[in-house]
């Protein structure tokens, strides 16, 4: 099968690799439908998360149809139209009974890879280095879903790709983090107008928030945010402070609750921006953390802090501020598993309609230049959707 490949920092290339097959007797082996870039991404590409090798298939956002299953799978059969979360979960274990799906102690077999640095593990995912289990990615003809029963979610007829795909990963994550901290009446600032970040702001309003507003610089993003997600906006290369903009925007108090949809790679002004970009490039640090040490700084006394961006090690992280101003801090990779079922229901009855995401569409072989498109944010793109067969 035909299949798109990471081959060194930048270098992605689409390839004929071997087709999956039934391993174990709970796997699943889908025919890709549809499959979309995330900016996490970017990440190992960008050569800032390592243990990837040569000819690793990448990909972890995804739907298809269910093409053959292993002896002991028993809630999907061949013909159903699934969509998968990014995670690979067992059900089983300690984490999984308790909606900490992303935690799964049984999916990653690489853990000495990941202890050392976390003192533990975290589930597999789909063709996001071997630290993360090393299985074969999305971005492929075919797919194979280790779990199942578990992990593969019928789609309610009637929803169209585009209304289904980034429930894979965008859409949980990003309402998992307004889960973490929407109280009804809430004031929610949301770093990132990608995704993610727009899914977070469309699910705060689900979650009812009263007020979202939402910082980036890239006007399409930003007009996004506005049309889409009903949120308000900062372009945060237009005003001299973020942090002042939203103190008065709020009273002076600050928000209620500031999600992070940014990550290791945020772009901001300042000193602190450029010092994050020289260590970055030296490779002293892993991430530039402008977009969450602002989301820090700017919560109100006593709020709530929801990091989704992916991190590795921050330099100059204001651990005193969130010791001195109370915040609570809550994240975690994202529980698809959990909220699967309860996104799929917005999605069918039109409250959660993710379809304005998809602005370019691929075929698989063209899916370098989607990379490219989405990693430089060319012709207004939010995301580079692929049609593998």
């Amino acid at each position: 099968m035909r299949a798109l490949c990471w081959n060194g920092v930048n270098d992605l290339r689409v390839e004929t690799v071997p087709d999956p097959a039934i391993v174990n007797p709970h796997d699943v082996i889908l025919r890709v439908s549809s499959s979309t870039t995330c900016g996490s991404d970017l990440h190992f590409i960008d050569g800032y998360i390592p243990t990837m090798r040569a000819g690793d298939v990448i990909g972890h956002e995804f739907m298809g149809e269910v093409v053959e299953t292993g002896p002991d799978v028993r809630k999907v059969k061949k013909g159903d139209r699934v969509v998968v979360p990014s995670f690979i979960c067992c059900g089983h274990c300690w984490f999984c009974q308790h909606d900490l799906w992303s935690l799964c102690d049984n999916t990653n077999p690489n853990a000495e890879l990941q202890e050392p640095l976390l003192g533990g593990t975290t589930a597999g995912i789909y063709g996001y280095t071997h630290a993360f289990g090393g299985y074969a990615g999305s971005h492929a003809q075919y797919v194979r879903v280790p779990h199942g029963d578990i992990d593969c979610f019928r789609v309610p007829e009637g929803l169209r790709d585009e209304q289904v795909l980034f429930l894979s990963d965008a859409a949980p994550t990003g309402y998992m983090g307004a889960d973490f901290c929407v109280t009804p009446g809430a004031t929610v600032a949301v770093w990132g107008c990608g995704g993610v970040g727009l899914m977070a702001q469309r699910s705060a309003y689900l979650l009812g928030a009263e007020r979202v507003i939402a910082i980036d610089r890239f006007p399409e993003r930003l007009a996004a945010a506005r049309e889409h997600c009903g949120s308000e906006t900062i372009d945060y290369s237009t005003v001299d402070s973020v942090l002042d903009t939203l103190k008065e925007m709020t009273g002076g108090r600050g928000p209620d609750a500031c999600i992070d949809a940014v990550g290791m790679e945020a772009h901001g002004t300042g000193f602190m921006a450029k010092y994050d970009v020289v260590k970055q490039a030296l490779r002293l640090e892993t991430d530039r953390g402008e977009a969450l040490r602002q989301a820090i700084m700017a919560i109100r006394k006593g709020g709530t802090l929801s990091i989704l961006g992916v991190y590795g090690l921050m330099d100059k992280f204001p651990i005193g501020v969130i010791m001195n101003k109370g915040l609570t801090v809550k994240t975690a990779q994202q529980h698809g598993q959990k909220y699967m079922n309860r996104l799929l229901e917005h999605a069918r009855k039109g409250e959660l309609d993710t379809s304005f995401l998809a602005t370019h569409t691929f075929s698989l072989e063209e899916s370098p230049k989607g990379y490219d498109m989405f990693k430089h944010k060319k012709d207004g793109i939010l995301r580079a959707v692929f049609r593998p067969n």
